[in-house]
């Protein structure tokens, strides 16, 4: 993200003048759905050409709706990257995750399904039968056939994809690469309805830069970990805030705290003398300084919080809340 703070802040405060609008205009919502770590987040952020959702080799990376807002001329899309809908339905965090992508779904104008190359699991049912009621076009995409080999056995299973349900379309595509994308964006377009748009030119999501620092901050940890901690981890900023220098380019001060829910954990996210938590505090950095085109002063605590992944109220308090 290039913009400076205090444009970003602008630009997430307020709605667009539809006396400014082209004649003609469109503008729509457009729900990415799918299983766990099938490349939503992934598709999201190419289609943005910036980094907005988090991602990592791990499922349910995703926990929350994020807006993805594209503006080309009269069009405007706004993507909802949502959480993979999972079977488990253990702990109030997975609930929480389950409801945050089921509910969209009543909301939108178009379902993209993202299902992985010629995988068709439990989970990817489960997904179907609940777009299956949404009163909307529905286009499959088929991620990451880049990956496949033999590219013959792509087409019997997208003919087996398309006797499953009516989709409007079917899009084979590498979200990673970039492969077919502008395919799968001119769909979505031909289906957004004629509408004023519902957020300023520039505006990329409706999440605060609060938000987007902490996530950063929990894809590292997550990238970091890999399986050596479970999911239960969060963090929080506590202070963000920015600092004006004289004659010197203002410096943005962030604390986060990494909340785990045991000492043991604590102690993996710490690593030997401190040397895990500086590298996830280094890379977080790189990424906020990049994202808010400002230096970054960065400082990173862990904390434990007991038993907050299956606590209704707690979960409320670290913004795990229905958008």
């Amino acid at each position: 993200m290039t913009t400076d703070l205090s444009r970003l802040a602008a630009s997430l405060s307020g709605n667009a003048d539809s006396d400014t609008l082209p004649e003609g205009s469109r503008c729509g919502y457009v729900a990415i759905v799918g299983r766990p770590n099938v490349g939503k987040s992934t598709l999201l952020n190419h289609i943005l050409g910036q980094k907005l959702s988090i991602t990592s080799r791990r499922p349910q990376t995703t926990r929350h709706q994020v807006l993805g807002i594209k503006t080309q001329g009269r069009v405007q899309t706004v993507y909802v990257d949502t959480p993979g809908i999972h079977k488990s339905q253990k702990k109030a965090i997975n609930r929480y995750m389950n409801r945050a992508a089921s509910t969209v779904l009543a909301d939108v104008d178009v379902v993209v399904f993202v299902v992985d190359r010629l995988v068709w699991t439990e989970e990817d049912q489960l997904v179907l039968n609940k777009i299956q009621d949404a009163r909307c076009p529905v286009i499959l995409a088929i991620n990451k056939v880049d990956r496949i080999q033999d590219k013959a056995v792509l087409f019997p299973h997208l003919d087996a994809l398309g006797k499953k349900a009516s989709f409007y379309a079917m899009v084979p595509l590498s979200a990673k690469s970039g492969h077919n994308l502008n395919q799968l964006e001119h769909q979505v377009e031909q289906l957004m309805p004629v509408s004023p748009h519902f957020f300023p030119e520039d505006q990329v999501t409706d999440r605060s830069s609060r938000f987007l620092a902490a996530e950063l901050v929990r894809e590292k940890v997550m990238r970091q970990l890999g399986d050596e901690i479970p999911y239960e981890v969060a963090v929080e900023i506590e202070e963000f805030k920015q600092e004006q220098r004289p004659n010197k380019a203002p410096v943005l001060h962030i604390s986060a705290l990494i909340l785990v829910e045991r000492s043991g954990q604590k102690a993996i996210v710490i690593g030997d003398k401190g040397a895990r938590l500086k590298k996830i505090g280094q890379e977080s950095r790189l990424d906020m300084e990049k994202l808010f085109d400002s230096k970054v002063m960065l400082s990173l605590w862990v904390k434990i919080k007991g038993g907050w992944s299956d606590d209704e109220r707690a979960l409320k308090s670290l913004g795990y809340e229905q958008q």
